[in-house]
């Protein structure tokens, strides 16, 4: 897929998060997420802060963060997750179409962020997330197929095998997880709220290491 394509699947997906936050009230917004030490709130913050990141501004943010790149995201978060919501979800939809991505992820990195991201609020919300299982697709071989510092590692996937049905995915070698994509693609990020979703002997062994 062109770069250009993975941009418009990025920015139809920051749209519907907008849609999504928007939607929140008050105690939705400031309920945990599945992003440990995040609220809803924040994990809106995180997606709209790197939609107004540039280079230089990822370079500055690591200054301030003495090197440290999860205290530079954490900081950059929380600081836009501070703004009145509606100036959180415009960003969400005027930026949507933002080409940055952090150095060494590629374009796939951040359309694959806003899936996670999204599901991060709407699981523990009790919200159904749906979305698109060709998108779904892509984030799981930018995961499970690659493996990408930032998302999982490989010590997390080795010897399991994914399987999604809707989305007409499978990878890996060993004992299988199923279910479908949007769950998988969550539950190799880390996320242990919904491997109750998969099915398979693999399950328990991802769930042992994600601790």
């Amino acid at each position: 897929m062109s770069q250009d394509a993975v941009v418009a699947v990025s920015a139809r997906n920051r749209r519907a998060l907008a849609d999504l936050v928007e939607s929140l009230d008050a105690d939705q917004l400031a309920a945990p997420s599945l992003c440990a030490g995040w609220d809803v709130r924040t994990v809106a913050g995180h997606v709209a802060s790197v939609l107004t990141m540039s280079l230089p501004g990822l370079l500055l943010a690591m200054v301030r963060a003495r090197g440290d790149v999860d205290r530079a995201i954490d900081q950059a978060a929380r600081r836009v997750a501070e703004r009145p919501v509606p100036e959180i979800v415009a960003t969400l939809r005027d930026r949507a179409d933002s080409r940055f991505s952090p150095p060494g992820t590629g374009p796939r990195g951040p359309m694959t962020d806003s899936l996670v991201h999204t599901a991060d609020i709407a699981v523990p919300l009790g919200i159904l997330y749906d979305p698109d299982p060709a998108d779904v697709r892509l984030g799981l071989d930018h995961v499970v197929g690659r493996a990408p510092t930032g998302f999982t590692t490989r010590r997390r996937l080795a010897g399991l095998r994914f399987v999604a049905d809707d989305a007409g995915f499978a990878h890996g070698e060993g004992a299988e997880i199923r279910g479908r994509g949007i769950d998988l693609l969550v539950a190799a990020c880390g996320r242990p709220a919904v491997l109750d979703r998969l099915a398979g002997p693999g399950v328990e062994v991802l769930g042992e290491r994600i601790g």
